[in-house]
Formats: structure tokens, C-alpha cells, sequence
């Protein structure tokens, strides 16, 4: 399941698109207020679990599946609606953003990639070693550990996707942005140096942090590829949800996870809070010392 944040600009005009991230054709708007994204079965088991669970504020209330044009889609609030013209941000959380099994898949029939060794050479010409530099191709697992060291993701349990801002001026060019300060630079971009809107993010996401930290579905979950959606507009409102579940795996029944302690292979953790407190870190420090 790709994840995305295919975000409508403004809920009256519903065929107005804006991909900040993500794969094309995956989303639509809905009537009523809801979005359709395409079907994935895994993202459907974490709704219906998450609706039971303490978290179901922080994420879009969902409504099941419904079919158009004969491919399934799962339905779900569109969290945009009470906003007006928002500007919107992704945030991808936690320390690493493939599974564990996506690690033992590649292992098990390893095939060097030359795409991938195309992508990683742009990037960096030096990344690649002298072997895969023979082979012009890099293996699916290496590329996906070597990616990761890029961002901010391995050294922060966070990075940013992407932003739009109110005026449709788009950034979705972060795979380098590592350190704090840059991270903070770029969050300082998205709320315009608004002191009043850094506040209102940091109660929400202090908020989610103790809701999380009691949570049962977060307790038994492997949360990867999964994002922070923030939404602002001009009147003030922000709102912060949880979103895409495609990558979300339940544990084993005797394990659970505190998502801080770092992930070693075979132990499933997935730096989640780790991230999340790193990122109310870098929010809080972006307000004046009063």
C-alpha cells in the first residue's frame, strides 16, 4: 500500500487537486465531507481498531468500504473540510520506514536493482560501493537503509514530507534535510513564523503524546510509513491527525512496543516517540523564552 496525502485545495471545489506527496489516482473527495482512498487491507484493520481505541480522535473517522468504477476504496473523513484555504504538512514519523518483513522479503530473493542504483547515484555519486559500482545495481535492502541516513528520519525519528502553503506555494524537497536547525527552519516556514500557531501544535501534539503512550493499538503496533497530517488557516484553527496505516502491522500477542528504544532487527521498534519528541523539541524552541 503506497502511503499519500493527495490533498483537495478546498472542499468547494472537489475536483481541484494538490498532491503534496504521493502516488496519483489514489484519492478522491467524497460527498459529505469524506475522502475515498484506494483500498488497502491492512489500513482497513487499523481503522476498525483505531475506532475502538483512545487514538480515534487523532485520526479520521472512518466509514468503510465503498466501490466506484469496480475498485474498492476505503472512506474516511476528509480532514480538510473545516478549514479555510489551510495549509497543510506531512510529517513521516519514526526511525526507519520499511518492516522488518519487507527486510526478510528482500533478503530472501535478493535482486540488484538498477533503478535504484540510478536513484542512489543521483543523490550521491559516492554512495554507492565498488562492487555495486560494477554492478550498476544495488540491492532493494541497502537502498532503503541508505535512504534513510539521508534525512532526518534515522537521526531525529522524523522528517518532512512535504508543505503547501494557504498561497499553493509547494516544498516537497526534504530527502537532505537532517539537522534540527534545518529542521526547524523549514516548520518555521510552514506556520510563517506564527508564534500563535507553533503554540496550538504543541498542546495538540503534547496531547497525542500522553494519548499515545496509554494506548492499547499503539502499545501492539509496528508503526511505519505512517504520518503526522498539521493543517492550519488564517482564522487560527490548527489540527493534527494520524494518517496512513498501510505499513502498520499488529505484534505477535506476547510482544508490545514502547517505540523509544532503538531498533535493533528483531526487536520491531519503531522510534515513533522517539520522533515525536524530538519533533515537540524543535517546536518548542522555535518560541520565544518567556
Amino acid at each position: 500500500c503506497g502511503t499519500s496525502s493527495l490533498i483537495p485545495m478546498t472542499p468547494k471545489k472537489p475536483q481541484h487537486w494538490l498532491q503534496v506527496v504521493g502516488h496519483a489516482g489514489s484519492f478522491y473527495v467524497g460527498d459529505y465531507g469524506t475522502l475515498l482512498k484506494r483500498f488497502c487491507k491492512r489500513e482497513q484493520q487499523c481503522y476498525v481498531r483505531l475506532m475502538k481505541d483512545i487514538l480515534r480522535p487523532f485520526v479520521p473517522a472512518y466509514h468503510g468500504v465503498v466501490q466506484r468504477d469496480k475498485q474498492d476504496y476505503n472512506m474516511m473523513d476528509n480532514l480538510l473540510t473545516h478549514f479555510n484555504t489551510p495549509a497543510i504538512m506531512d510529517c513521516k514519523m519514526g526511525s526507519r520506514t520499511y518492516l522488518e518483513e519487507e527486510l526478510h522479503l528482500a533478503r530472501e530473493r535478493p535482486q540488484p536493482r538498477n533503478d535504484m542504483f540510478e536513484k542512489m547515484v543521483a543523490v550521491d555519486p559516492e554512495a554507492p560501493t565498488v562492487q555495486e559500482r560494477a554492478q550498476q545495481a544495488v540491492l532493494k535492502t541497502r537502498y532503503m537503509q541508505w535512504r534513510e541516513t539521508l534525512s532526518s528520519t534515522t537521526t531525529l525519528g522524523f522528517r518532512i514530507e512535504g508543505f503547501r502553503k494557504a498561497n499553493d506555494e509547494c516544498h516537497t524537497n526534504f530527502k537532505r534535510t537532517k539537522s534540527r536547525e534545518q529542521v526547524g527552519e523549514v516548520l518555521d516556514n510552514f506556520v510563517e513564523s506564527s508564534t500563535h500557531i507553533v503554540w496550538s501544535y504543541l498542546r495538540q501534539l503534547k496531547q497525542l503524546r500522553q494519548v499515545l503512550e496509554a494506548s492499547d493499538f499503539f502499545r501492539t503496533h509496528e508503526v511505519v510509513g505512517s504520518s503526522l497530517l498539521f493543517v492550519h488557516d488564517w482564522t487560527g484553527r490548527t489540527g493534527v491527525w494520524m494518517i496512513d496505516f498501510g505499513k502498520t502491522v499488529a505484534l505477535p500477542s506476547h510482544l508490545t512496543l514502547d517505540h523509544r528504544t532503538p531498533w535493533v532487527e528483531g526487536n520491531r521498534e519503531d522510534g515513533y516517540l522517539w520522533g515525536l519528541d524530538n519533533l515537540i523539541d524543535i517546536l518548542a524552541n522555535m518560541l520565544p523564552l518567556t
